[in-house]
């Protein structure tokens, strides 16, 4: 039974926080953090980062006017608090779940998530278009963007920051809660933040600027000046600030996580009359402390019960082997965006510190960085989420793939992800890493295959892919093609005689195979004949079709059935078809292509995403038979 709370459940909206006092405010704060662990814990999710903005997003339903005024928060993923004070408390234990409340900001779930965002260092420039709409438009509603101090190892804050105009109604929230940006401040700067904390502070400071400037003949020239003065007397005391010298008005630092001087901050940037960047310092995990001690383990939780059958994982996997190979060659490097522990690098971390690189949240950096150390006669591997290679796609055509540099890219996650949903959707990469002329594309299904590739791609003269989905491998698929062991090859393979062509063809790559075999065997129930072939590897298609064309060179199937995790336009079964009809005789064959038709398709409750686009096996069967 769910736990009864005092405010939570009464307060679904900011006009609620508005009529708390200081006192209630901060026990709703208590409330927040102790549902948030429960329904975290249960289902899975972020919560580290979500338990040290409470007392921010308390306090900004506090100051501002949401809907109105419009809350962006970096990543979305530290939202959980924004969602239950937003109208969501009755729906929150449907978190991550099929048809429930999504894990990140989803403008299709609620009017006050204004921008949904799973990537990071996306915010300031959204919330710049934002403030900028508003005053085009003559609205006087603010803007407040919420992100982290890890967002600006992305290259987009910066390039925002540098397109910010002093005078928008924009609020910047600097949540630094674990990596220090700046300089240690000393007592004068701790002075003038309590100072600016003072509600009459702003005022004052108004008040006194008008007078300066309305003094005649002087009055612009001293302003300046006073303002150049108090400017080299504060760098000469604890040294010049990155922010106000991008033209912002910079206030803090301050603890984030005492809410008093938290809402008194926003309060006083609400009132400032120009673009404001707030700096607070939170703790990941407040409240918890098994997440304050472990903020990186606690940064994601798989979902209560949750059981790894093999106790190991495609990620972890990787590391060792990629591990194995640094061991021999010392010319292997690995790189990761920000995600060392995600992609399974920190072992090489610690085996091999000199050949590791951490780049932050900048992926187009990461793969322009693996390019150059490859022109230069090193071997990258850059491991990263199949989402987030997104952002390099411009660097691996350009930095890449044009100067045909063996970059080996490592691509995690890919195919269809239930929990975090379409912005974590690893589906895109094999439509457009294909396009690129030269490169390879692996699709290993069991841990062997994915060394086996990983060792291939690092003695290629070629740019590679090597994608793998969350978790590990298919035990039904080595079962069926791998009864012998593994030879070492990355192959097509098969689980019938050409000789003894069934009627029914399956090709297929990667871990929708799982869904292939259970679909073959609901079919030869009802007595049709089905075969199977598995492609360890995608592109280059030409070879690829040559492969399974030797297969057909006697005997035609009467349908011939591609089934893929991943979207259909410009994907496998779309390009591998097409070169298969200069190779083998269709006229007589009937051929169809399952693949994700909307990318971004929305569950049902109780639904995972194959279901929800017809590539279970179930829907595979019966698309088979309709055909």
């Amino acid at each position: 039974m769910e736990k009864e709370y005092k405010y939570l459940g009464r307060v679904n909206s900011p006009e609620d926080v508005k009529k708390l006092d200081k006192v209630e405010a901060e026990a709703l704060c208590t409330e927040l953090r102790e549902h948030i662990i429960s329904v975290t814990e249960r289902n899975g999710g972020h919560l580290a980062s979500n338990l040290g903005v409470i007392e921010l997003t308390v306090a900004i339903h506090k100051v501002f006017d949401c809907p109105r005024d419009h809350v962006i928060f970096d990543v979305g993923h530290q939202s959980y608090a924004h969602k239950i004070l937003t109208g969501r408390f009755d729906r929150f234990d449907t978190l991550r779940q099929s048809g429930g409340v999504t894990g990140f900001t989803n403008r299709g779930e609620s009017e006050y998530d204004c921008f949904g965002a799973g990537h990071s260092s996306t915010s300031l420039s959204a919330a710049l278009g934002f403030a900028k709409a508003d005053q085009l438009s003559g609205n006087d509603a603010y803007t407040v963007a919420v992100l982290g101090d890890g967002a600006f190892t992305g290259g987009m804050i910066h390039e925002a920051l540098n397109n910010c105009d002093k005078d928008l109604k924009l609020i910047i929230i600097l949540n630094e809660n674990e990596m220090s940006i700046s300089k240690n401040i000393g007592r004068f700067a701790s002075s003038l933040a309590k100072l600016r904390r003072k509600s009459g502070y702003f005022k004052a400071k108004r008040r006194t600027v008008s007078f300066v400037k309305k003094i005649p003949l002087i009055g612009e020239w001293l302003f300046n000046a006073i303002k150049g003065l108090k400017k080299s007397i504060k760098n000469s005391l604890y040294g010049s600030n990155y922010f106000e010298d991008m033209g912002l008005y910079y206030i803090g630092p301050a603890d984030g996580n005492n809410y008093e001087d938290v809402e008194a901050l926003l309060t006083a940037a609400k009132n400032a009359g120009e673009s404001v960047l707030v700096h607070l310092k939170t703790k990941k995990g407040k409240g918890y402390a098994p997440a304050e001690t472990d903020p990186n383990k606690y940064h994601g939780l798989r979902p209560l019960g949750s059981i790894n059958p093999t106790g190991t994982d495609f990620s972890s996997e990787f590391g060792k082997a990629i591990c194995s190979l640094a061991e021999s060659d010392d010319r292997i490097c690995a790189i990761t965006a920000a995600m060392s522990s995600g992609t399974g690098l920190d072992g090489f971390a610690e085996a091999y510190p000199e050949r590791f690189f951490d780049v932050g949240i900048a992926e187009e950096h990461a793969v322009t960085f693996a390019a150059g150390l490859s022109a230069n006669g090193y071997k990258p591997v850059f491991a990263v989420y199949s989402s987030f290679l997104q952002r390099g796609y411009d660097q691996m055509i350009h930095d890449v793939a044009l100067q045909r540099l063996p970059v080996v890219f490592c691509v995690d996650r890919a195919g269809f992800n239930n929990a975090d949903g379409a912005t974590h959707h690893g589906i895109f990469d094999v439509a457009f890493a294909s396009q690129m002329n030269g490169m390879r594309i692996y699709s290993p299904v069991t841990y062997k295959g994915l060394y086996a590739s990983l060792k291939t791609a690092l003695s290629d003269e070629y740019p590679s892919v090597i994608r793998y989905p969350s978790g590990y491998e298919s035990e039904i698929a080595s079962e069926v093609f791998y009864k012998d062991g593994f030879d070492g090859k990355i192959s097509v393979r098969r689980d019938f005689s050409p000789e003894n062509m069934p009627d029914n063809i399956i090709v297929t790559h990667g871990r929708i195979v799982t869904e292939c075999i259970k679909a073959k065997k609901i079919l030869e129930d009802s007595g049709e004949s089905v075969g199977i072939i598995l492609c360890e590897y995608v592109a280059p298609y030409d070879n690829l079709s040559d492969e399974i064309a030797e297969i057909f060179k006697d005997k035609m199937p009467r349908k011939l059935i591609f089934v893929e995790e991943e979207i259909k336009n410009g994907g496998f079964g779309m390009t591998l078809s097409g070169h298969l009809k200069n190779k083998i005789n269709y006229e007589k064959v009937r051929s169809d292509i399952l693949a994700a038709e909307d990318a971004f398709v929305e569950r049902k409750v109780g639904e995972s995403y194959l279901e929800a686009s017809g590539l279970d096996a179930e829907a595979i069967a019966e698309r088979i038979r309709s055909i």
